[in-house]
């Protein structure tokens, strides 16, 4: 087990939330979603105050008015944290914490302390750390302060006069460089699977959007896996693979970590091999949730991140989850009548359905929970990644035996007979993957199955 350099107080579960803006009254889905955020870090929502800051204050981001206030609700409500939905420099929250005389984390920290929680798996859990002892290296002083004497000066002590601090800030830097070098043979691994899912020429699909959309539900759904999925935010932090089957063929899907407004660079860089399943995806799958009035702003915030990480010229297909939650105002928007047939397990939202735009993202409207709508995904899926099938006899020679194990891994071979000739094989089998195949030397003997318009799927 490695040496702990930080230990965390057990103190600090009871917390007052401060929300800053600029200029107009606090958007209260900016204050929603930080209650969430402090609730699935564990904390207790004491209070919640907000904080109008025109020119924040160097020292401490907070007036000294409304360093009063806070100090005072604080001691009224028994907070025992501060919570600040905002980056903090660490001087403002060593400042804070002297003022408020109790811990303050800024919004980086927040998020960094739930995926601390979240995280599960063994890389997962080194990106975590990797993400927190960089956040935290530039910190550090505040636990120090006391000790900023040097080494040396009594027999037998003597050293290279460096202080306490310095010494800490040196070996949360080697834990640092050994966590990199760790994570950089887990993503030499994480390459080499993905590799291998291309020799399996299977498309590759990614689930990707804003956090408690139902990504991992949706997963689940399709899979019929048993990915952990909670009405949480950050619920899903490693990514979760499985090949699942269409009717149109098989297909790899990946469950990704949800994104947020504001997501946290040190988390961007940290987790990029848990993301890197969304920017060499064939398709990304947009999961939006239908029933939150601020879906479109949600989305803009999805691709903002997608192009910060190297996905954003990836094609999606915005899947619009939840919709048993619609009600009223919402799905009259959508020009759609929550159906009210007594009984129906759609009476409380709006029914499933796919939108074909001339131009923009094709939109297919679900429930994952319900399993509502499953069905037009799973035709647009096929249809979208080109999965025509190809019924048809392939005679292969003894030599093709390497073309032969790839048609069987595939589960493209309904049948088989073998000769001294070679092999004569049955196959049903996607066009897109014929094709990927028939590009390849081995392949060549494909060719003649491939219809020659690529949009006429006879043989």
């Amino acid at each position: 087990m490695p040496t702990q350099l930080f230990e965390r107080s057990r103190k600090g579960e009871h917390a007052l939330l401060i929300q800053p803006h600029a200029g107009g009254p606090p958007d209260e889905a900016d204050l929603e979603e930080f209650a969430d955020l402090a609730r699935s870090a564990g904390a207790t929502v004491a209070t919640l105050l907000t904080a109008r800051i025109d020119r924040p204050n160097p020292a401490t981001l907070l007036g000294s008015g409304k360093l009063e206030e806070v100090k005072a609700a604080a001691d009224a409500s028994g907070a025992d944290l501060i919570l600040v939905n905002h980056p903090l420099s660490p001087g403002q929250e060593r400042n804070l914490e002297k003022i408020l005389e109790r811990r303050v984390v800024d919004r980086t920290g927040l998020i960094l302390d739930i995926f601390a929680q979240r995280a599960r798996s063994h890389d997962g859990k080194l990106q975590v750390e990797l993400a927190q002892l960089k956040h935290m290296a530039t910190r550090l002083v505040r636990g120090w302060t006391h000790l900023e004497r040097q080494r040396g000066g009594s027999i037998g002590l003597r050293g290279p006069g460096e202080t306490q601090l310095e010494t800490d800030r040196r070996l949360l830097q080697k834990r640092v460089d050994m966590l990199q070098k760790r994570l950089e043979k887990v993503e030499v691994q994480r390459t080499q699977m993905r590799r291998a899912r291309v020799r399996s020429e299977l498309p590759r699909v990614a689930l990707v959007g804003y956090t408690n959309a139902g990504k991992s539900t949706l997963f689940n759904a399709l899979a019929g896996a048993d990915a952990y999925a909670a009405d949480q935010l950050f619920a899903t932090l490693d990514p979760t693979v499985r090949r699942i089957e269409l009717p149109s063929g098989g297909v790899v899907l990946a469950d990704t970590v949800g994104f947020v407004r504001d997501l946290p660079h040190e988390l961007v860089a940290a987790f990029r091999s848990t993301l890197s399943e969304a920017r060499e995806a064939d398709l990304l799958l947009h999961v939006i949730d239908a029933a939150d009035p601020l879906r479109e702003e949600r989305i803009m915030q999805v691709d903002a991140v997608l192009s910060e990480i190297g996905a954003g010229d990836i094609p999606q297909m915005l899947v619009f989850n939840k919709i048993d939650r619609i009600r009223g105002e919402v799905a009259s928007s959508e020009g759609v009548e929550p159906s009210a047939e007594a009984g129906d397990a759609q009476s409380k939202g709006i029914p499933p359905r796919r939108d074909i735009p001339n131009e923009g993202r094709e939109r297919v409207w679900i429930s994952a929970r319900d399993n509502l709508g499953l069905d037009l995904l799973q035709q647009a899926l096929g249809e979208r990644l080109g999965q025509r099938r190809i019924v048809g006899q392939l005679d292969l020679p003894t030599s093709a035996g390497k073309l032969r194990a790839r048609l069987h891994a595939l589960e493209a071979v309904r049948g088989e007979t073998h000769d001294e000739n070679g092999w004569r094989i049955m196959l049903d089998i996607a066009e897109a993957d014929a094709a990927r195949l028939a590009a390849q030397p081995e392949g060549s003997a494909l060719s003649r199955l491939l219809p020659a318009d690529p949009g006429d799927p006879t043989l």
